[in-house]
């Protein structure tokens, strides 16, 4: 009887650890949040009433398409007028994204919480989730950053913050029932894979060739023609050091590639090699208006960098503007674009490091 107690206290202890967690998390009310915290929530936590309260919102900003909307901090405590804007909000199917982690997000939360309650409405949202992202996949393979909004770069095959990336991975875990999931039909399981491998068709279809070699890909792709195209003012068709290093190791993750996809493989390596920039690194400072700023200063023995955008001719690093103009200097462009983006990464050493292991394991 003792043990039973102290058991049942454990458990209470545990359930109210998590629920307050989540108010602790709600309190932030930053939509920016919800994408980075929803994947930490441990497990004791979906068997709480404030995960299936989580769960509700999450449902009630799914739209039409079975889709979901960026930016959407899904743990807040909605007015009625908040709850109204977002039940008209659910026709509005141009805001449905797998930008910013969206439907992704809400997939994976959604399967967790039905695994703890077995509530119908959890595996029909999971379910309305995953069509949608089949039914937003091209026939090429590629997925487009907004579907079903029929216009801008929206609809251009998007690579740029790991979008397309994101969805394979999320797919090749539902089609190897991987958790949470295990409870999707064979079916399902079977559309995932099938559109896994069109997706990397697609990848090894838009791969970009710079003077007859193989090298990586641009954040966006013509839908039509698959070549390299322009998003945003500053974002110009360009080889791209920071969404092309998801894409390599999403390839060297695969069991038995093919040669298409080793000669891929190879190919983005030896651009990651020779458009490695060494000997400079950031130094920040504040500026004479005040504002924190900061340029690229000589240093030795720092880490590696590989700029965002490479040129597609000379595969020089270039910067940019509002204003759409190349520059080839940082300095060169304003305070607000150098600050409010991310021009320089050292994402590439982790594709070395992996590429290491994987050729390692091709030669056994």
């Amino acid at each position: 009887m003792r043990k039973l107690s102290l058991f049942l206290l454990l458990l209470f202890i545990l359930t109210n650890a998590s629920a307050q967690k989540a108010t602790d998390y709600r309190k932030q009310q930053n939509y920016k949040e919800w994408v980075h915290i929803a994947p930490k929530f441990d497990d004791d936590f979906f068997k709480t009433e404030e995960a299936q309260r989580i769960g509700d919102n999450v449902l009630l900003y799914q739209q039409t398409t079975g889709g979901w909307p960026k930016n959407i901090y899904m743990p807040a405590e909605l007015t009625e007028q908040e709850y109204n804007a977002a039940l008209k909000a659910k026709k509005d199917t141009n805001q449905s994204t797998i930008d910013n982690n969206a439907t992704t997000t809400e997939i994976e939360y959604l399967s967790r919480l039905y695994l703890a309650t077995q509530k119908e409405k959890y595996k029909e949202g999971v379910l309305n989730g995953i069509q949608y992202l089949l039914k937003s996949q091209y026939e090429n393979g590629g997925w487009p950053q907004f579907y079903p909004r029929p216009k801008g770069y929206y609809v251009q095959i998007t690579y740029n913050d790991n979008a397309m990336v994101r969805v394979m991975n999320q797919l090749r875990s539902i089609y190897e029932k991987k958790a949470p999931y295990t409870f999707l039909p064979n079916k399902i399981c079977e559309q995932a894979r099938n559109a896994f491998n069109k997706g990397i068709e697609c990848i090894l279809k838009t791969q970009v060739r710079q003077n007859g070699e193989l090298t990586v890909w641009c954040a966006q792709h013509d839908r039509v023609t698959l070549e390299p195209c322009k998003a945003r003012a500053y974002e110009l068709p360009s080889l791209s050091g920071q969404e092309s290093d998801n894409i390599v190791l999403l390839l060297m993750s695969l069991p038995h590639p093919s040669a298409d996809v080793v000669k891929s493989i190879e190919g983005a390596i030896k651009w990651f090699q020779k458009s490695e920039i060494k000997g400079i690194q950031k130094e920040y400072f504040t500026n004479s208006d005040g504002k924190k700023d900061y340029r690229m200063v000589p240093c030795e023995d720092c880490p590696t960098l590989w700029a965002r955008f490479y040129d597609l001719e000379t595969n020089r690093p270039f910067f940019c503007d509002r204003d759409g103009i190349k520059k080839y200097d940082i300095s060169e462009i304003g305070h607000e674009r150098r600050n409010g983006y991310s021009w320089y990464n050292k994402d590439g050493s982790k594709v070395l490091k992996r590429y290491e292991k994987w050729k390692k394991e091709q030669n056994k």
